[in-house]
């Protein structure tokens, strides 16, 4: 007796264009910015607006995390050098009948 696993569609979950772990984040800036905005009410509008305007930024710099660091973490070594092999022509080495040489 076997059991089918269902393993998703092995894509990240998306959410208003936050993928995977960055939507946890969100969540946990934009709870944080409702809690601020509600303490710095007790100094009037100016400091609500200032939470949700702290909030905003945050929820922008998560976005632009996101974009620039990506969604999985890998280390990146800049310090490597890559060697590509010269590309074969390969009407060269199909030709039959040609016992001429040529250079490379």
């Amino acid at each position: 007796m076997g059991f089918y696993l269902y393993k998703g569609l092995k894509k990240p979950l998306v959410f208003f264009g936050l993928k995977g772990k960055y939507i946890f984040y969100a969540v946990g800036v934009i709870g944080g910015g409702v809690i601020a905005a509600l303490i710095l009410s007790r100094f009037g509008l100016l400091g609500s607006l200032l939470g949700l305007a702290v909030t905003g930024g945050g929820v922008y710099l998560i976005f632009k995390r996101q974009d620039t660091h990506g969604l999985y973490d890998k280390t990146k070594n800049f310090d490597q050098i890559f060697i590509f092999p010269k590309r074969l022509n390969s009407k060269r080495f199909l030709k039959h009948g040609n016992n001429k040489k040529t250079s490379i």
